[in-house]
């Protein structure tokens, strides 16, 4: 059967010719539903995650007051613009795993507005009654957020253009967007909305209050006072591999489910939300369709520590070592033994008797879950993907366990051994001589300690804005580091590894 046009239109025919195999809405869609919730920042992430939340409380439970407008802030978001407006923003997410291949399509993004063609559109939007919820996917560098200081980068000449009242209407930034819409609900009498992140990064929520807040204080005191009081940015902890989407994606969808689609979306099975019920103005029942929503901050903090220790951590373990080994995949680098037992030895010996205990958790059963999704061979997930920015994931996923080892006087080889490939890894060259492209944005600094430091981990350790005093003072973790660079440096990771293994 020659694939299908994905549309309003060809909706019926999809979900009929793919039988069980495709799942597509048939729920009301357009004017018959109203856009609650507004989502910056439009891309695969979000599209397997929230998306799909709210897809499943229109389907399964007929919520309709909390479609998703999309929108699109910078240039490069008209790509997915267009490919959601050439299919009535309808997209299919493919869940890969070893079991098979399953097609669902997602109805659940019902408008979509790109900020450069019509500004005042997405303030409008934002500060619309029906908006009860703006959340957030804009990664790291989109909230304007000073490592060093916890304070909003209010010299940023995008932060400087958005803070002129001249420009409230014309804003740049996502601040400057949010600002002029609760302006303009504060004007009307209206309750602000919820700002809520879904970037997978820690205290999200709180970052995203104390940038705002910061920046409405510079713009309108009164204003920033009535955000404090009634806004709400609850934190969450977002899980779901989604790796980039491959023109193969497009053609293997097309295939064997016969949907042609201009933008799948890749994803595994698993999917986990923990978020903090904090809300303004309302909000769906994620909770009926699998999200963990829990009373505060610190029941968010207990889950994200679970996950950023074990599951981004073993991503380093993964990433930085195997990509100077010569793997390209996940799976791959998980197929070989020592590299297996080493991701295993290291979460179950040196993370796991770090961490609080949960509940309701069982952490070995957790381990198990994430060996079966790093070893998952059909997601395909690339380790430059892995390895992206780890100046801003190496001290999040891996030195807190360093640290928290030195204080109790933990295990901490197979860490550190983690911490020396980054090290190693940092120089852009693999051990067979190849250079690769190191995607940090401190890549300079980062490449000229590297460079000076050799196999002595002194000059990289002095960067203050990425680790502590406790780390450079500690003689049992400078010996321990030090060996495992030098070993790198003269045998490469698949000789040294062993080393590391029981």
């Amino acid at each position: 059967m020659a694939p299908l046009k994905l549309n309003n239109k060809n909706l019926s025919q999809i979900a009929a010719a793919g039988e069980a195999q495709v799942k597509a809405p048939t729920y009301q869609r357009g004017g018959a539903v109203k856009e609650g919730i507004v989502h910056v920042g439009v891309g695969g992430f979000h599209r397997a995650h929230l998306a799909v939340y709210v897809d499943q409380l229109m389907q399964k439970h007929g919520v309709t007051d909390y479609a998703i407008c999309g929108v699109g802030l910078q240039p490069f978001d008209a790509a997915m613009r267009d490919a959601l407006g050439s299919q009535d923003h309808l997209y299919t997410v493919i869940e890969r795993s070893a079991k098979g291949s399953f097609a669902h399509v997602v109805g659940s993004i019902n408008s979509y507005l790109f900020a450069p063609d019509d500004r005042e559109a997405v303030i409008a939007k934002m500060a619309h009654p029906d908006t009860h919820i703006v959340s957030l996917t804009i990664t790291e560098s989109g909230y304007y957020y000073n490592e060093n200081t916890h304070e909003l980068q209010s010299e940023h000449p995008d932060i400087q253009f958005d803070l002129q009242p001249a420009n409230e209407k014309t804003p740049r930034t996502t601040f400057g967007f949010l600002y002029a819409a609760l302006a303009r609900r504060y004007q009307q009498g209206l309750k602000p909305f919820t700002v809520m992140s879904c970037d997978n990064m820690q205290k999200n929520g709180s970052i995203t209050r104390h940038m705002l807040e910061s920046f409405a204080r510079l713009r309108n005191p009164e204003i920033a006072k009535w955000i404090a009081e009634q806004g709400a940015f609850p934190n969450a902890m977002v899980d779901r591999i989604t790796p980039q989407t491959s023109a193969t994606d497009k053609t293997a969808l097309a295939d064997n489910f016969a949907i042609e689609d201009s933008w799948p979306v890749v994803t595994e099975p698993f999917m986990q939300w923990v978020i903090e019920d904090q809300f303004s103005d309302g909000r769906p029942p994620f909770e009926k369709v699998g999200a963990q929503v829990v009373k505060n901050v610190h029941d968010v903090e207990q889950f994200e520590k679970h996950k950023l220790r074990l599951l981004n951590g073993s991503h380093s373990a993964i990433g930085y070592p195997g990509q100077l080994a010569g793997f390209k995949y996940v799976h791959e680098v998980m197929e070989h033994p020592v590299f297996s037992k080493f991701v295993w030895q290291m979460m179950q010996d040196e993370v796991k008797p770090l961490l609080p205990e949960i509940p309701g958790v069982n952490i070995d059963e957790y381990c198990k879950t994430l060996i079966e999704r790093f070893s998952n061979p059909t997601i395909m997930d690339q380790l430059p993907r892995i390895c992206l920015n780890a100046s801003g994931k190496i001290p999040q996923f891996i030195m807190p366990s360093i640290a928290e080892a030195i204080w109790v006087t933990g295990p901490f080889r197979r860490l550190c051994f983690v911490a020396a490939a980054w090290f190693h890894y940092i120089n852009g060259v693999d051990d067979s001589g190849k250079t690769f492209e190191v995607d940090d944005p401190m890549r300079e600094e980062l490449q000229a300690k590297a460079r000076a430091g050799g196999t002595n981990p002194a000059e990289l350790l002095s960067i203050k804005s990425l680790f502590g005093d406790d780390l450079r003072g500690d003689k049992r973790f400078i010996q321990e580091i030090t060996k495992a660079m030098e070993d790198i440096a003269r045998d490469g990771i698949l000789k040294t590894l062993p080393k590391y293994v029981d």
